[in-house]
Protein backbone atom coordinates (compact mmCIF):
# COMPACT_ATOMS: atom_id res chain seq x y z
CA UNK A 1 0.00 0.00 0.00
CA UNK A 2 1.70 3.64 -1.24
CA UNK A 3 0.86 6.63 0.69
CA UNK A 4 0.25 9.76 -1.11
CA UNK A 5 2.27 12.57 0.18
CA UNK A 6 0.71 15.94 -1.61
CA UNK A 7 3.57 17.92 0.48
CA UNK A 8 6.53 16.29 -0.89
CA UNK A 9 5.09 16.80 -4.55
CA UNK A 10 5.03 20.39 -3.86
CA UNK A 11 7.64 20.67 -2.45
CA UNK A 12 9.98 18.92 -5.32
CA UNK A 13 7.83 21.31 -7.71
CA UNK A 14 8.74 24.47 -5.64
CA UNK A 15 12.32 23.13 -5.55
CA UNK A 16 12.81 22.83 -9.26
CA UNK A 17 10.50 26.53 -9.82
CA UNK A 18 13.55 28.43 -8.10
CA UNK A 19 16.43 29.49 -10.23
CA UNK A 20 19.63 28.08 -9.34
CA UNK A 21 22.49 30.06 -8.96
CA UNK A 22 25.13 29.52 -11.74
CA UNK A 23 27.33 27.30 -10.24
CA UNK A 24 31.13 28.50 -10.16
CA UNK A 25 34.38 26.78 -11.25
CA UNK A 26 37.20 27.84 -8.97
CA UNK A 27 40.52 28.56 -10.12
CA UNK A 28 43.82 27.81 -8.12
CA UNK A 29 43.88 31.27 -6.26
CA UNK A 30 39.83 30.40 -5.04
CA UNK A 31 38.29 33.45 -7.49
CA UNK A 32 35.37 32.02 -8.87
CA UNK A 33 35.24 31.76 -13.18
CA UNK A 34 31.42 31.83 -14.08
CA UNK A 35 29.73 32.25 -17.36
CA UNK A 36 28.00 35.79 -18.32
CA UNK A 37 26.95 34.82 -21.77
CA UNK A 38 28.06 32.80 -24.64
CA UNK A 39 32.17 33.02 -24.90
CA UNK A 40 31.96 35.68 -21.97
CA UNK A 41 33.06 34.53 -18.49
CA UNK A 42 33.43 36.72 -15.33
CA UNK A 43 35.85 36.35 -12.71
CA UNK A 44 34.43 37.81 -9.16
CA UNK A 45 36.57 39.52 -6.57
CA UNK A 46 37.25 38.31 -3.05
CA UNK A 47 38.77 41.01 -0.60
CA UNK A 48 41.81 42.21 -2.02
CA UNK A 49 41.43 41.43 -5.21
CA UNK A 50 43.77 43.29 -7.79
CA UNK A 51 44.53 42.86 -11.62
CA UNK A 52 46.87 39.61 -10.77
CA UNK A 53 43.92 37.99 -9.28
CA UNK A 54 41.34 38.92 -11.68
CA UNK A 55 43.75 37.30 -14.79
CA UNK A 56 44.96 34.35 -12.89
CA UNK A 57 41.36 33.30 -12.28
CA UNK A 58 40.55 33.65 -15.91
CA UNK A 59 44.10 32.40 -17.36
CA UNK A 60 43.62 29.44 -14.94
CA UNK A 61 39.93 28.48 -16.39
CA UNK A 62 41.24 29.01 -19.99
CA UNK A 63 43.78 26.56 -19.75
CA UNK A 64 42.58 24.00 -17.11
CA UNK A 65 38.20 24.01 -17.80
CA UNK A 66 38.50 25.25 -21.41
CA UNK A 67 41.70 23.60 -22.48
CA UNK A 68 42.36 26.46 -24.51
CA UNK A 69 45.86 26.92 -26.64
CA UNK A 70 48.84 28.77 -24.55
CA UNK A 71 49.49 31.19 -26.85
CA UNK A 72 45.47 32.21 -27.27
CA UNK A 73 45.11 35.40 -26.08
CA UNK A 74 42.13 36.39 -23.67
CA UNK A 75 40.60 39.92 -23.49
CA UNK A 76 39.02 42.27 -21.27
CA UNK A 77 35.62 42.58 -22.19
CA UNK A 78 34.40 44.60 -19.78
CA UNK A 79 36.49 46.05 -16.99
CA UNK A 80 36.05 45.89 -13.41
CA UNK A 81 32.25 46.77 -12.26
CA UNK A 82 29.49 45.12 -10.83
CA UNK A 83 29.60 41.34 -10.76
CA UNK A 84 26.47 39.80 -13.06
CA UNK A 85 26.43 36.51 -11.00
CA UNK A 86 26.83 38.12 -7.65
CA UNK A 87 24.79 40.48 -6.33
CA UNK A 88 26.64 43.57 -4.28
CA UNK A 89 30.80 41.85 -5.63
CA UNK A 90 32.99 43.25 -8.29
CA UNK A 91 33.98 41.27 -11.09
CA UNK A 92 35.90 41.62 -14.63
CA UNK A 93 34.46 39.73 -17.47
CA UNK A 94 36.73 38.46 -20.05
CA UNK A 95 36.75 36.64 -23.84
CA UNK A 96 38.55 35.31 -26.19
CA UNK A 97 37.62 38.11 -28.22
CA UNK A 98 37.56 41.76 -28.79
CA UNK A 99 34.01 43.30 -27.70
CA UNK A 100 32.66 44.83 -30.66
CA UNK A 101 34.15 48.53 -31.33
CA UNK A 102 37.07 48.21 -28.98
CA UNK A 103 40.61 48.44 -30.50
CA UNK A 104 43.25 46.26 -30.06
CA UNK A 105 45.99 46.92 -27.60
CA UNK A 106 48.01 43.76 -28.36
CA UNK A 107 50.84 46.01 -28.17
CA UNK A 108 50.62 47.25 -24.94
CA UNK A 109 52.74 45.99 -21.93
CA UNK A 110 50.18 46.81 -18.42
CA UNK A 111 48.64 44.34 -15.62
CA UNK A 112 45.32 46.35 -16.28
CA UNK A 113 41.61 45.37 -15.94
CA UNK A 114 39.85 47.92 -16.06
CA UNK A 115 39.26 48.41 -19.85
CA UNK A 116 37.94 46.72 -22.63
CA UNK A 117 40.32 45.41 -24.92
CA UNK A 118 43.41 45.12 -22.33
CA UNK A 119 44.66 41.17 -23.19
CA UNK A 120 47.46 38.53 -22.39
CA UNK A 121 48.19 35.25 -23.46
CA UNK A 122 45.83 32.52 -21.54
CA UNK A 123 49.13 31.38 -20.25
CA UNK A 124 50.88 34.36 -19.39
CA UNK A 125 47.52 35.28 -17.57
CA UNK A 126 47.64 31.82 -15.69
CA UNK A 127 51.38 32.60 -14.45
CA UNK A 128 49.78 35.37 -11.94
CA UNK A 129 48.65 32.17 -9.96
CA UNK A 130 52.29 31.11 -9.55
CA UNK A 131 53.56 34.97 -8.41
CA UNK A 132 52.86 33.76 -4.90
CA UNK A 133 55.24 31.16 -3.09
CA UNK A 134 53.95 28.80 -0.52
CA UNK A 135 53.81 30.11 3.22
CA UNK A 136 53.68 34.27 1.82
CA UNK A 137 49.94 33.93 0.68
CA UNK A 138 46.95 32.83 2.45
CA UNK A 139 45.56 30.58 -0.74
CA UNK A 140 48.40 28.39 -0.85
CA UNK A 141 49.49 25.51 1.01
Amino acid sequence: MTRKRPWLTGMLALALAVPMPASAWRAINRHEVLPVSEGVWEVVARVGTGAQDYWCGIGDFAIRQLRAPVNQRIYVWRGVGPSVNRPGRKSVQFAFGLPPGVSDRSSSLSLNVREAGDNLHVTAAQTYCYDRLPGRDRWLP
